[in-house]
Parts: structure tokens; C-alpha cells; sequence
């Protein structure tokens, strides 16, 4: 038998409530996400809220490794699970609306592009990517009825809950109107996932813990965490190229995310510790690239402080 952490929520040697955990406890068997791309733009692209996006965000609009707009949802889910299927056989998936703002857009589009992939064989579940002010009742409602059928996660950006920061990163949203797109599907038992990045320009170490403990004072169902990628092509490269600002070394990376880990509840899943950003495009930081590594070294800095995901609440 491995040796197992001794960790609630793990069977393993890992120290945190990893979605893997989560989801063989949840769904007794393999499953995993389909990334797909139904050509959503954003509200901070097209000039309703802003121009030129975040300055992080590529042209796919945090869509990388989603899949061909041009194509079909459904034959982007056959070409997802006959890689799935050749790495691990017969898995369950998750339809996971990735590229773009994916509430962004008439509610009677979204119910029928997200009802319809509960018809494709081995779908188990839902998740959509999308922005906080981007949820409104009406969406909230239709989401709501989805939730009742599968399994349903929606992810909202918020990336820090410095205002500061925000404006500086051209998010064009503040915590508060996070906090309203939250509070919205909270109260009709929806699933919600929380995405955070640290390294964001002039954030301190303090900054990037204190944004995880706020987030998880309020008892997302997920959290995840990874460090700023710099991309080729954006805003934030000309910055970073012009010594604007520097990223953390992977050590200093590690201590912040164990920091982050123990004041996070133990029942929130982590869906992420580190981003996979494109490598043909990726600037910094290039320690990311070798991600076994970087969790690896979480791995063993949870170990060396004998600490658990939540330890600190």
C-alpha cells in the first residue's frame, strides 16, 4: 500500500484535497476535463467593459488548450476522449467550457449549448469558465436548473482581491462585483470554483496569502492557484520585458502556496497548484514548464513543515 499523508481528504502522500481525490471519491472511477471552445468572446475585449483584454490574457483569450471554435462542441468531445481513452481506457468527462468568457452572451445560446452536452456519451459533468459580472439572475436561474442534472461547476476569474491590482492588470472588475457574481450562484447551490494567480505585478508575498485566506473565508466548493505565466504578445510581456516588475523563483513560489494551502479550508478542492502555459509562447517563468517538479517541491515543503492543507484556521 503507498503511504498515505494522513490527511482527511487524501489517500496518498498528498497533503491537500486534490480534484483527483475528489472526484474517484465522488464519481468511483477516472474522470477528467474536456476542454472545449465555443468562440465566446469577453466583455473586456469587445469594448463593453474594456479593450485588449487583461493584460495576462493571450489571443485566445485563456483558451490555449481549448479546443477548435470552428469545430463542433461534440466533435471537439470526440477528439478529447480518444486521447482520454488511450491514456487512461474508459473515463468520464467533464465538459469543460474553457476559451473565453463563456456566460458572456444570450441566455437561450448558453441553455442550449450547455444542456446539449449532457446527451454526449460519458459526459458526467459541466463546468464553465466565466467572468464574475457576467452572471446575472436570469443566467444564475437557467445555471441553477442545470446544476439539478449534473454535476456543475462554474469557475470565476477573480485572480486577487486587491482592487489595486485589478485596475492594474485591466481585470475591469472589482472584488465587490465578485463578490455579487458569487453570492448569486451560492444562493442557488451552485458549485463554484475560484481562480487566483499569484505573481501579479508588485504583489507582495502577504498580498497573494492574504487573497486565499479572504477567498477562503468564503467556502468555495474549489480553488485554484497558479502562478502568472508571461505569454508572448501581451501586455504584461512588454511590462515584464521592460523590468517592470520580476516573478517569483520556484522556491519562494513553493513557500507561498504552502502559506496559501494552510489557510485555505480543507474541504474547498484544489484544482490547481501551477498553470500550463503555452511553451511556444511562455516567457517566464520557465521553471513552470517542468510541473511535476514544481509539485513535487509542494510536496515536500508540506511534508518538511509536517502541515496540512487548512492548518492555520
Amino acid at each position: 500500500m503507498p503511504k498515505t499523508s494522513g490527511f482527511i481528504y487524501s489517500d496518498s502522500n498528498k497533503r491537500y484535497h486534490t480534484f483527483d481525490y475528489y472526484l474517484k471519491k465522488r464519481f468511483g472511477r477516472k474522470v477528467a476535463k474536456a476542454p472545449l471552445n465555443a468562440g465566446f468572446t469577453c466583455p473586456n475585449r469587445d469594448g463593453t467593459k474594456g479593450i485588449g483584454g487583461c493584460t495576462y490574457c493571450s489571443e485566445l483569450l485563456s483558451g490555449d488548450f481549448g479546443g477548435n471554435p470552428h469545430e463542433s462542441i461534440f466533435s471537439q468531445l470526440d477528439y478529447v476522449r480518444s486521447v482520454m481513452e488511450r491514456k487512461w481506457g474508459n473515463v468520464g468527462l467533464i465538459a469543460y467550457f474553457q476559451a473565453g468568457t463563456n456566460t458572456y452572451g444570450d441566455v437561450g445560446r448558453l441553455r442550449k449549448l450547455f444542456f446539449s452536452v449532457l446527451s454526449y456519451p460519458g459526459v458526467v459533468g459541466v463546468s464553465v469558465s466565466t467572468r464574475p459580472d457576467c452572471i446575472n439572475d436570469e443566467i444564475a436561474d437557467m445555471l441553477g436548473e442545470l446544476d439539478k442534472q449534473t454535476y456543475l461547476t462554474v469557475e470565476l476569474g477573480l485572480q486577487t482581491v486587491f482592487d489595486e491590482t485589478a485596475k492594474r492588470i485591466n481585470r475591469c472588475h472589482t472584488f465587490k462585483d465578485f463578490l455579487t457574481g458569487y453570492e448569486m450562484l451560492k444562493n442557488r447551490g451552485i458549485n463554484v470554483c475560484v481562480h487566483i494567480i499569484d505573481g501579479l505585478p508588485y504583489e507582495t508575498h502577504d498580498m497573494m496569502v492574504e487573497t486565499a485566506r479572504r477567498v477562503g473565508e468564503l467556502n468555495p466548493h474549489e480553488i485554484k492557484i497558479h502562478i502568472l505565466n508571461v505569454l508572448k504578445g501581451t501586455k504584461i510581456a512588454e511590462e515584464f520585458n521592460r523590468g517592470d516588475f520580476t516573478l517569483p523563483e520556484l522556491s519562494e513560489y513553493v513557500q507561498t502556496v504552502c502559506d496559501q494551502l494552510e489557510v485555505i479550508p480543507p474541504q474547498t478542492v484544489i484544482g490547481r497548484l501551477t498553470g500550463d502555459g503555452d511553451r511556444s509562447k511562455l516567457i517566464a517563468p520557465m521553471w513552470t514548464v517542468k510541473k511535476t517538479i514544481v509539485l513535487n517541491e509542494i510536496d515536500k515543503e508540506l511534508a518538511r513543515r509536517n502541515t496540512f492543507q487548512g492548518n492555520r484556521l
